[in-house]
């Protein structure tokens, strides 16, 4: 269609919300259908911030803020960066936004010119390649796969660092493999990055406090000292606060680039919701005793997924160290046949395999970066993930030689 913009030839739609909106048909259909394609906390919102948010429109707090951010929201910010992370940043270097994925669009829109080239390791979240090239970048992806335990490692990095580079988008616990880097792996990292100030480092946190067995976690910027003045840290309260339809995501950076994304998000969205601002003020600096809570309650859910996915014939998952996702090899699976002679050449033919036949949705690893894969979230209840396990496990071993 000539009326539409070339720059939108250079997207898709989101795989993992495809997804989901295809179990939600199916359903809709009379289907027995399992979805594990959400990357959201099955948790409902803590009663007291919720509470938060309805004294907010008592009060009247109904009106345009700040374009981005209120200076009470941006206080709070500052004192979880201060209190959690050892991350000093004033109230100039602190942006909120619509959510996570806008805080990373208005980045990339307000530093990307054609040819600036963002290296992002895969497996990714699947939006990071597209917010870069709708941004008019270019995504240098660098494969991280199983037996690299789905991390970068700084050879591969200083490999993809050229005189073009401009970002990396850096993301631990990983969104869709789970997998986390400890302090040591990290400031790995940082002494190549600290060879090559032109490159600068987008730290997504968002899964900072969903991590297991013990794992400590610290951003990049905390870790990396050195490398502060050029990372923007981001984070949000989607995740571990049960939040994702409330859509507040923030970041703290240098003081230029923050003013910059305010501009981008001026005239595009402004102020994020007021109500939502108010009820991130209560999220950041409110109890926060759950989080521990609920952590203990996905680590069952992925031990269980973890050791039944593993005696599925065909597969292998790696146990994650956090978010809540498994991202299972299906090298095993590819070039059997399905029951009705259909073969299994990619892992798209594998999940429309176990979701046409077996009623469970998940996600393609190619849309990730990496095949052949999947990702399942185990972010739904214990008897609807042994279910969906059992059923992969029935899928699989129906597969022919």
């Amino acid at each position: 269609m000539a009326f539409l913009s070339d720059q939108l030839a250079r997207i898709k739609p989101s795989p993992t919300m495809a997804v989901s909106a295809k179990a939600a048909e199916m359903k809709a259909a009379g289907k027995d259908v399992i979805g594990l394609g959400a990357g959201e906390p099955d948790f409902d919102t803590p009663d007291h911030i919720k509470a938060a948010a309805k004294d907010a429109i008592d009060r009247g707090e109904t009106k345009y803020t700040k374009v981005d951010g209120t200076p009470a929201l941006k206080a709070a910010i500052a004192r979880k960066f201060k209190r959690e992370n050892g991350l000093d940043y004033t109230p100039d270097q602190i942006s909120v936004n619509c959510g996570g994925k806008h805080t990373i669009y208005n980045a990339m829109m307000a530093t990307l010119n054609a040819g600036d080239e963002v290296i992002i390791p895969a497996p990714y979240w699947v939006s990071y390649p597209d917010i870069t090239l709708l941004a008019g970048g270019t995504p240098v992806i660098v494969e991280a796969g199983i037996d690299a335990g789905y991390k970068l490692s700084p050879e591969a990095l200083e490999a993809a660092i050229t005189p073009k580079t401009k970002w990396l988008i850096f993301n631990s616990p990983s969104n869709p493999t789970g997998a986390a880097y400890s302090v040591a792996e990290i400031q790995a990292l940082g002494a190549v990055l600290e060879r090559h100030s032109h490159v600068h480092i987008l730290a997504d946190d968002i899964y900072e406090h969903i991590v297991y067995d013990g794992f400590e976690f610290q951003s990049i910027a905390q870790a990396c000292p050195a490398l502060k003045a050029r990372t923007l840290t981001m984070n949000g309260v989607a995740k571990a606060y049960a939040m994702t339809g409330w859509r507040i995501g923030y970041a703290g950076g240098d003081a230029a680039l923050i003013k910059a994304m305010s501009k981008v998000q001026s005239q595009s969205t402004s102020n994020p919701c007021s109500i939502s601002q108010a009820a991130a003020i209560a999220a950041l600096d409110g109890p926060t005793d759950f989080f521990a809570e609920r952590a203990d309650i996905f680590k069952g859910r992925r031990d269980m997924v973890v050791e039944m996915l593993n005696a599925a014939p065909g597969i292998s998952c790696p146990m994650p160290e956090g978010a809540f996702y498994v991202y299972p090899s299906i090298a095993g699976c590819i070039g059997r046949q399905t029951p009705s002679g259909k073969t299994i050449e990619t892992d798209l033919d594998f999940v429309s395999y176990i979701l046409e036949d077996y009623g469970v949705a998940a996600v393609h690893g190619d849309a990730f970066g990496l095949s052949p894969n999947f990702r399942a979230s185990y972010a739904t209840s214990e008897a609807a993930l042994r279910d969906a396990c059992a059923r992969i496990q029935k899928a699989c071993a129906a597969l022919k030689r």
